[in-house]
């Protein structure tokens, strides 16, 4: 077997050893890894490199866990109805209605902000709308998501509207690049008209569901020394935790754009995305509104949960199990000198390559045990730390003015990168970001401010060979 060096950054005894560049004074470790596929997520790697790369078993999945993950993927892609029968309940107010509409292939589902300029007009929305006061309350007659798709016969609470602010930026070589800075508006509210003035509203398109069982399994205590370790002030770097408390209990946040959740969040997905009440969440997503009543009229019944907990369990099994695409084109010359400027533009700082699940792999919601997912080296490129990404680029940056536990406005956690390269070929597009804001990989680089400023200017200042190569490098993930 042919074996090269390859050079990862690894949490060892609470240290960073990486071996990018001496000048940071950092020990140096080299890693041996074998030459060709890089796996990604140890025993739950794969190789497709089709549309399907997202949606594929782990190969440890045998018996009555296939039969558990088969109707946790059918429960997945299952299209609601607003009656309270087989895959009914859906509604009265929703914003998707299954979560393969907005996770088409366990990935992200091409965002109607740019194909419909807001919100969806075919029954869903690729994206959630969230909405508060300046002062961070929400609204008595909204709630924290603006739901902005309902049953027939029923309003829905408003529609979304989004404008592209553009603007034509040079590279120091004279190659030009564009960002597109979005503003949003609502309308067709159902109740109270809110003003603009007190108004704050961010948009997130959906996530790639990859890795999401490893990223469960995670030693946390890892990513809390990387917390106490990753200051580099020579970089303006200096990630935290976001402590979390779901479920009475408290714990480092991995899940969501902001490591705001504990775990991957079924039953509030039911709950808010679909309106499908459960045993977490069984009132309707918009009690107390107007169109409880609505939906009464229309027939609609509220007398039953719609969705039991054994059923979340096997949409949890189904998300936690699918495996992650291995990296591909590793002996690419451009590929390989892509990732020697990953480390020279310190992207590996934030996007910290190599980690480790806890021994005893994960649990799923209702106490299942996913003992598989346990002690596995992976490599989702991700610190899953919360860094402040910015307010200055174009007047807006990425700051989105919304609180997610201890996370500031202008803080979200760092996107693991695992499968990022497939997300074209899975979905068919390469919007990136929160948002979908970024159409290719050049501007999701050049949207990094505050804690992104040094990568951002180290990879402008790039040649434009390096940078290309940089991005094939991106792709190979």
């Amino acid at each position: 077997m042919q074996i090269r060096k390859y050079i990862y950054p690894l949490v060892l005894s609470g240290l960073i050893v990486c071996t990018a560049c001496e000048d940071e004074g950092l020990d140096v470790l080299d890693v041996e890894v074998p030459e060709g596929f890089a796996l990604s997520a140890g025993t739950s790697t794969n190789f497709l490199t089709s549309s399907k790369a997202y949606d594929q078993e782990s190969s440890w999945i045998t018996g009555k866990y296939l039969n558990r993950f088969n109707e946790g993927d059918a429960l997945y892609d299952d299209v609601r109805t607003s009656s309270n029968g087989q895959g009914g309940g859906l509604g009265p107010v929703y914003a998707g209605y299954s979560c393969g509409s907005c996770h088409l292939n366990a990935g992200r589902t091409r965002p109607t902000l740019w194909t419909e300029g807001g919100s969806g007009s075919s029954g869903f929305s690729s994206m959630l709308v969230y909405i508060t006061r300046r002062n961070g309350a929400f609204f008595r007659n909204y709630g924290r998501v603006l739901h902005d798709q309902a049953i027939y016969g029923v309003e829905p609470e408003g529609k979304l509207k989004v404008e592209w602010r553009y603007e034509t930026f040079e590279f120091p070589d004279g190659e030009t690049y564009e960002l597109a800075a979005p503003t949003y508006t609502i309308t067709e509210w159902y109740a109270d008209s809110i003003r603009p003035e007190d108004l704050f509203c961010t948009v997130r398109i959906p996530l790639r569901h990859v890795g999401m069982g490893q990223m469960m399994a995670i030693d946390t205590r890892e990513i809390e020394a990387l917390a106490a370790k990753s200051n580099y002030p020579e970089y303006g770097i200096s990630g935290r935790c976001n402590y979390i408390t779901e479920k009475g209990v408290t714990g480092v946040g991995l899940s969501g754009n902001k490591a705001q959740h504990l775990d991957l969040t079924v039953e509030l997905g039911f709950s808010s995305d679909m309106g499908v009440t459960n045993s977490r969440y069984p009132e309707e997503i918009c009690e107390g509104q107007a169109q409880v009543d609505q939906g009464s009229m229309m027939g609609l019944s509220y007398d039953q949960l719609d969705v039991s907990t054994e059923e979340m369990e096997d949409v949890d099994l189904y998300m936690q199990s699918l495996s992650v695409p291995a990296r591909r084109n590793v002996n690419d010359p451009q590929v390989q000198r892509g990732e020697q400027m990953f480390y020279q533009a310190k992207c590996h700082l934030c996007h910290t390559v190599t980690l480790h699940t806890r021994p005893r792999g994960s649990t799923l919601l209702n106490g299942t045990q996913l003992t598989w997912l346990g002690s596995q080296t992976i490599h989702p490129y991700s610190d899953f730390l919360l860094h402040d990404m910015g307010s200055e680029i174009m007047d807006v940056g990425l700051n989105d003015n919304y609180v997610s536990g201890l996370a500031r406005g202008n803080e979200w956690r760092t996107t693991p990168l695992w499968g990022i390269g497939l997300q074209e070929v899975v979905n068919g597009h390469t919007y990136f970001l929160h948002d979908g804001r970024a159409r290719n990989f050049v501007e999701a680089i050049m949207w990094h401010g505050g804690e992104g400023e040094a990568s951002k200017n180290l990879f402008k200042n790039m040649s434009k060979e390096d940078r290309d190569a940089l991005v094939a490098f991106l792709r190979s993930l």
